[in-house]
């Protein structure tokens, strides 16, 4: 897990009933649950995605299908799944122009992921996709390969102890402490060396600046 997040990305499922006015509620769950996750970045893919993962059950299925949305980690991506009881409606990926009222709706889907299909269970249909988030990892982060070699670091300086089920306030309180504590260390490293640690500081502070305009 990202030890500064703390929160894992932990796999989740929620059921719901195929009906339109649901899909409104399970696109703010989405929202909510990335932001969570750190995902702002795929927010808006990820709900499209929803939209039209319930849409379609809703369409071909059936209005008031019982489902269930699934989101987890796929290595570095974001897999969304929906669960309906129903293995013979198939979703298919057609060929609708821009004006079409209906068949668009995979289309979008395979628009904004890496890749989606259907699973066929004994008594189920998955129909899957997975979206691309830019991270290294599952429990990576969009920091970069500063913040990357930064949590090296902080995993020295008692960033493990902001663990899962930690009050966020305190994890926050904790990487702080320990963030504070690494660039103490380097100062005082920088000064046994004879470095001007304020003129260091100054030029650290110069180019974090110019990199975050």
């Amino acid at each position: 897990m990202d030890c500064i997040a703390g929160v894992p990305r932990k796999p989740w499922s929620l059921p719901f009933t195929a009906e339109p006015q649901e899909v409104a509620a399970l696109r703010r769950i989405m929202r909510l649950h990335l932001g969570l996750w750190g995902l702002h970045g795929v927010v808006d893919a990820a709900q499209l995605c929803v939209s039209e993962l319930a849409s379609n059950v809703i369409r071909h299925v059936g209005a008031g299908t019982p489902a269930t949305l699934v989101v987890s980690m796929s290595g570095p991506r974001l897999r969304i799944e929906v669960h309906d009881s129903d293995t013979r409606a198939l979703p298919v990926l057609l060929d609708a122009g821009l004006d079409a009222e209906s068949g668009r709706g995979m289309s979008l889907v395979s628009a904004v992921t890496d890749r989606w299909g259907v699973q066929l269970r004994a008594d189920q249909k998955v129909t899957w996709c997975e979206l691309p988030t830019g991270l290294p990892s599952a429990e990576g982060h969009s920091g970069g390969a500063r913040v990357t070699r930064a949590e090296v670091f902080l995993s020295d300086y008692g960033c493990q102890h902001a663990r899962p089920g930690l009050a966020r306030e305190r994890a926050v309180a904790l990487v702080e402490e320990a963030a504070i504590d690494v660039v103490v260390d380097v100062l005082h490293w920088l000064r046994a060396h004879g470095h001007d640690a304020d003129e260091a500081l100054d030029r650290a502070q110069t180019r974090f600046d110019a990199e975050t305009e």
